[in-house]
């Protein structure tokens, strides 16, 4: 009975999938109900005026972390170390946006079938795991010092600095983006989109997931992106083209005033991430001669990308930081080699000229990159990619006085109280799942 509900299922679902069938701009997970208002909404609403003019504005500045990694169909092992990645040691930041490509191998099965959500569930526990840890580590400490305790309270997990507001995967793209709690009142509107441009150029096998919210009353859309291969002379059309429909193909509602910004250009603050798969229009052997040298500036003046961002016709006028590392495609497996260098590469397997393939652009004002490297993680045949911006956000003077309030100490000690009397399950698989987006 099975097979033939799966028989008569399948043509429906590919069919749905070739014509580019909506599942809706909703359709995503996170850890709190999107469809709910936000806590401060009616404060939103009365102190938001559209005809008042002289609502008072401040700037306030936000630190976002975004990273992009091409995991080749790999799926993450206790090897991996998210914390490395997402430099928690080192720093935290307000938001982090992790993207994600082939997080699946790009089988048929995989593009023509039901999505598997099991390893993107993965990706997303273990991002939870390293951005709390140090939430963790510290109410252990502070557990530690109160010996009054009952046991069953000692049971009860503390509340957690970062949550996820929204997650979402189209075959093997992933983007997850988390925030810190306080952060949770102030955002809004929040909404997915996916666009197809694999095979018959609309599959998701390439592509791009699109998300967007308004954080006060600044709109950001990060865009996370797998866009076509190939190392050929020519191939880099292929790619503008990718771009060109994301762009064109990308929507999100207008919201309940028709005033949201609906394509990915009309947002304040916008970032591609991905495997953008630009490559660099040299000889191999020129090619990989320079980077042997370490020459990034003479491989730069080639890099297809770099060239499109200065006089091309679908990205001229993004900007992108500084490149100071190693090109992050394509390595061999578990090595440090670039394909083509080490004993063990297949000769009659296609060569792989080293290159940027893997980045991180921007467009906006009031949005300045910070930093911009790579991890090391040899779990794929691409290196992660990460970059931190300080973005401006425009906020009303009367909200900025709540967000100083969700910040005290006062505050907080109320809410860690109410946490703990309502305290439920945070994992992504839960067993009523009464507030994630499925």
């Amino acid at each position: 009975m099975t097979g033939k509900l799966t028989e008569f299922m399948w043509p429906a679902l590919v069919a749905n999938k070739i014509l580019n069938k909506r599942v809706g701009s909703s359709n995503f997970i996170a850890d709190y109900p999107s469809n709910t208002e936000p806590l401060l909404a009616h404060v939103h609403s009365s102190l938001r005026p559209r005809t008042i003019l002289n609502d008072h504005k401040d700037t306030q500045k936000y630190k976002i972390f975004v990273s992009t990694w091409n995991v080749g169909g790999v799926a993450p092992d206790e090897g991996v170390n998210m914390e490395d990645l997402l430099e928690t040691c080192n720093k935290s930041c307000d938001i982090y946006v992790l993207g994600f490509q082939e997080i699946v191998p790009l089988k048929a099965s995989n593009v023509l079938g039901y999505e598997n959500s099991k390893i993107c569930t993965k990706w997303n526990s273990m991002i939870r795991e390293a951005l709390n840890k140090n939430t963790h580590d510290r109410d252990l400490k502070d557990e530690k010092k109160k010996n009054c305790c009952k046991k069953e309270e000692n049971d009860i997990p503390g509340p957690q600095d970062f949550q996820c507001i929204i997650s979402k995967q189209m075959v093997g793209i992933m983007i997850s983006v988390w925030a810190k709690r306080h952060l949770l009142p102030f955002i809004q509107h929040l909404s997915v989109s996916c666009v197809g441009c694999g095979i018959m150029g609309c599959l998701g096998n390439k592509g791009s997931v699109s998300v967007r919210f308004v954080l006060h009353e600044t709109s950001f859309c990060f865009v996370c992106g797998h866009l076509a291969s190939g190392g050929r002379e020519g191939d880099e059309r292929h790619r503008n083209s990718d771009v060109s429909e994301i762009f064109s193909r990308t929507s999100f509602p207008k919201g309940p005033l028709l005033d949201l910004p609906r394509k990915i250009l009309d947002h304040n603050h916008i970032i591609l991430l991905g495997d953008l798969n630009y490559r660099i229009s040299l000889p191999e052997e020129t090619t990989r001669l320079l980077v042997e040298n370490e020459d990034w500036d003479s491989l730069l003046e080639h890099d297809q990308l770099m060239i499109e961002m200065m006089s091309g016709n679908m990205l001229k006028g993004w900007h992108e930081g500084t490149i100071k590392f190693a090109p992050t495609y394509k390595y061999c497996p578990n090595s440090d080699l670039y394909y083509g260098c080490c004993y063990h590469c297949k000769k009659t397997a296609k060569k792989r000229a080293p290159a940027w393939c893997d980045r991180i652009i921007w467009l906006g004002k009031g949005l300045k990159q910070i930093e911009y490297g790579r991890s090391e993680s040899k779990l794929s045949d691409h290196r992660p990619v990460r970059a931190l911006f300080m973005a401006e956000v425009r906020v009303s003077a009367a909200l900025k006085s709540f967000e100083s309030l969700f910040l005290s100490e006062r505050f907080e000690q109320i809410k860690t109280h109410f946490d703990e009397v309502s305290h439920t399950d945070d994992d992504f698989v839960s067993k009523k799942q009464a507030s994630f987006r499925l």
